[in-house]
């Protein structure tokens, strides 16, 4: 297919057209920001007791009426109990006070007329409209899961169709369908219903991550894609996240909420006009004469001349037609990707079940929910411009193992500390998110660079896959905790600590152009291919001829 970088390298490094689609596709991802984390509002739980229904009580044994519970070391109401309300109508119809009786001796019953819930902070949840407490608590976290696993499917589903009908048409419908299925979400009649429609938007929704990702890994220089992927993506999600308590706090009805949010994509519109279809990719299904259009529209934006000729039909048509239809079974069938697949897949569950179960374990902080939340995101932004500043300069492999043995290595050193230094604790927890927040910004640019451009976008699927597996499970390893406070830490520690290891074995793609198809891939491996070995006499010196295409070493040592 030829090296797309040199072959249009006259368009330069950052000309008005990289630089107005750099910040166009970075605006998407506010949006992502926005939308990925409203069930921490639409599904919160507000304090909440047992129903009275009874008029003839007074004011003094309807509060008497809910017994106390010890909670995590404090006595508060019970959320689940209150005691009979026969018995309780019975003793203040005698005229007797609660003071006069052991409440204590008094059968409990459960909430039988339901519940009465609290509108100081949410006028509605989903919990509040749909009671879902006590014994129907766990459909929250359940209602949290269908999103990832959408997740799950969306990855799996995204990078084929965009591999096949283009990076274009998949991001924008993605977008689309995002907005309409979360506008019909805000409609739900029912928990079942919002649960199938909070799978499909999760679906479309990291389907729009990982394509606008794909697309801008492609089409942007060099210079900007790195920024791109880490500080750009990275950045602008994390503003939508910053956003998202403000206007959580302004719209306290989940049902206005989520329209509100889907109602701000209508700001995405202009872009289908702006945002063009990857050249690589084009490139890829032998469809040169877009591909030129497309860079010799870039070049008249940024004033240069294009050359006569850009790329040679012959070549991208002969690449393309061997390489144009891929897989899962591709992915599987030769060896080499094979076993890059396996480390990749290693490392983005171990991540995300880090970051995961940091990012939902903060929920059990105390304080204000919308100020809690929106400093998770604040924390968040350092660890992206240290990681962006690294990634210019550094190596990805090794940059990665110190991330995870950072993330890894902090989460281990809690159990150690003492129950009289929990801030201590708490900053060492901080400390790990930190990392795992760091890991998460190389391994999506290092796997990006490690697949070609036939099948990167099938590949970052994939690994997405297994990360969607990795966050799934964390709210599972952060329950752990009850039985051991410790044990998620452990788990999570060690897990870290072990893909730490297997990124070692992973080829290094710093300073290498974007492989194009599957021979470039399989040449870029980690240990040094000997075409041809001599020995000097006497002295025993190793030569090693490495071979080189287009730029790109066969063997890196």
């Amino acid at each position: 297919m030829g090296n797309y970088d040199k072959d249009t390298a006259f368009l330069g490094q950052k000309g008005p057209f990289f630089v107005i689609l750099f910040f166009l596709l970075n605006a998407v991802y506010i949006s992502t920001g926005l939308h990925s984390l409203y069930i921490v509002f639409v599904g919160a739980s507000p304090s909440h007791h047992c129903r009275i229904a009874d008029g003839n009580l007074s004011e003094e044994w309807l509060k008497a009426s809910i017994p106390n519970e010890m909670v995590n070391g404090k006595l508060q109401p019970s959320q689940c109990w209150r005691y009979r309300l026969e018995t309780v109508r019975s003793l203040c119809a005698q005229g007797y006070s609660p003071l006069e009786v052991n409440l204590t001796d008094i059968t409990l019953e459960k909430c039988v007329d339901g519940w009465s819930y609290s509108t100081d902070i949410y006028h509605s949840t989903i919990v509040s409209e749909w009671d879902l407490v006590c014994d129907s608590e766990w459909r929250v976290p359940f209602a949290t899961s269908t999103l990832y696993m959408g997740y799950l499917l969306g990855s799996l589903v995204s990078g084929q169709l965009s591999d096949r009908f283009g990076r274009r048409k998949v991001f924008f419908a993605s977008l689309a369908a995002e907005a309409l299925v979360m506008l019909a979400q805000s409609f739900s009649d029912s928990w079942l219903l919002f649960c199938v429609l909070y799978f499909f938007i999760g679906t479309v929704q990291i389907s729009l991550y990982i394509t606008a990702f794909v697309l801008g890994s492609e089409v942007l220089s060099k210079s900007l894609r790195v920024f791109f992927t880490t500080l750009g993506a990275s950045l602008h999600y994390c503003i939508g996240y910053m956003m998202l308590p403000w206007i959580a706090f302004t719209v306290r009805d989940w049902r206005s909420l989520l329209r509100v949010l889907s109602g701000l994509t209508v700001v995405y519109i202009p872009l289908w006009w702006l945002i063009p279809e990857s050249p690589r990719w084009l490139l890829s299904q032998g469809r040169v004469l877009e591909s030129e259009a497309i860079v010799r529209e870039a070049a008249k934006k940024n004033k240069v001349t294009a050359p006569e000729v850009i790329f040679n039909q012959s070549e991208v048509k002969e690449a393309a037609s061997q390489n144009s239809k891929y897989s899962v079974l591709d992915v599987i069938r030769i060896s080499d990707i094979r076993k890059t697949t396996f480390l990749c897949l290693l490392l983005w569950m171990a991540i995300n079940i880090g970051y995961f179960g940091l990012s939902l374990n903060t929920t059990n902080l105390t304080g204000d929910p919308f100020l809690n939340c929106f400093l998770s995101a604040v924390t968040e932004v350092p660890a992206y411009i240290v990681s962006t500043f690294l990634l210019k300069s550094c190596p990805r492999r090794p940059v990665l193992s110190a991330f995870l043995i950072i993330g890894g290595g902090f989460l281990l050193l809690v159990q150690l500390i003492p129950e009289s230094l929990q801030t201590l604790a708490l900053a060492l927890e901080m400390a790990g998110k930190f990392g795992f927040t760091m890991s998460f910004c190389v391994v999506y640019i290092y796997t990006a660079e490690l697949y070609p451009t036939v099948l990167r976008n099938l590949g970052i699927g994939m690994c997405s896959s297994a990360a969607r597996i990795g966050s799934i499970t964390a709210p599972y390893v952060i329950f752990l905790g009850t039985f051991n406070k410790y044990l998620p830490y452990i788990l999570m520690g060690s897990l870290t600590i072990a893909s730490s290891i297997a990124n070692i074995f992973l080829p290094e793609t710093f300073g290498k152009v974007l492989p194009e198809t599957l021979e470039q891939m399989q040449k870029c491996k980690r240990f040094i291919r000997r075409d041809k070995r001599t020995l000097e006499e006497g002295k025993g010196t190793v030569i090693v001829k490495e071979e080189k295409f287009d730029g790109y070493t066969a063997g890196n040592k």
